[in-house]
Order: C-alpha cells, then sequence, then structure tokens
C-alpha cells in the first residue's frame, strides 16, 4: 500500500463525512474505492463503492480519518483529481473534478481523455 502525495488525488470533508456516515450505518471501515471501468457515454465510467480493506497495490489518500483508495491501474486516469459529495435539487451524489479528462457526460459519471 501507498500513501499518495497530497497533490495526487484528494477527498473533500463533505465526501469524507459522507462516507463515514454510510460505512458507520453499515458496520464497515470508513473506505471509499475509486476506480475507473471501460464504458459510459464518454468511454470511461467513475465506479464507487465502500471497501473492506486495502489491497497491496492501492494508493490511499485521507481526510478525517476516512481512506480514498485507488488501484494503481486507475490512478493514470485520475491523478489530481478530487472527489466531493454534492447535493442539490437534482439528486445528491459523489462527483469526480478530474483534470485528465478532456470531456465528460452531463451526468458526471463518465469522461474521455
Amino acid at each position: 500500500m501507498a500513501t499518495l502525495a497530497p497533490s495526487s488525488v484528494t477527498l473533500t470533508a463533505s465526501a469524507a463525512a459522507r462516507v463515514a456516515a454510510i460505512a458507520e450505518r453499515q458496520g464497515k471501515p470508513a473506505i471509499l474505492r475509486l476506480a475507473v471501468d471501460g464504458g459510459g457515454c464518454s468511454g470511461f465510467q467513475y465506479k464507487f463503492e465502500l471497501a473492506d480493506t486495502v489491497a497491496e497495490d492501492d494508493v490511499v489518500a485521507e481526510t478525517d480519518r476516512v481512506k480514498l483508495v485507488v488501484d494503481s491501474i486507475s490512478l493514470d486516469l485520475v491523478r489530481g483529481c478530487s472527489v466531493d459529495y454534492v447535493e442539490s435539487l437534482g439528486g445528491a451524489a459523489f462527483k469526480v473534478e478530474n483534470p485528465n479528462a478532456a470531456s465528460g457526460c452531463g451526468c458526471g459519471s463518465s469522461f474521455s481523455v
């Protein structure tokens, strides 16, 4: 397990608080996994899930005792991104601000490089 440099990937305080609340309700550790899969309307899509453990090849960023883990393959596509939790009239969701994305879809869940 490697710890990320502060500028590699960040988890906002809002996102950390939401992960902590969900993890507590589900009786799981406060570990949010961000992965990138092929697909979506723009070529790649973000995938979020609560993780039980940190894998050997994961890199880790931590905010307020909540871990954001990214596998080494996905890291190349999200390096420098920020993961936030936003609530609006349209709903609530984790949102990725990705400087590597050349374009994205309207819902914000997929992107292209």
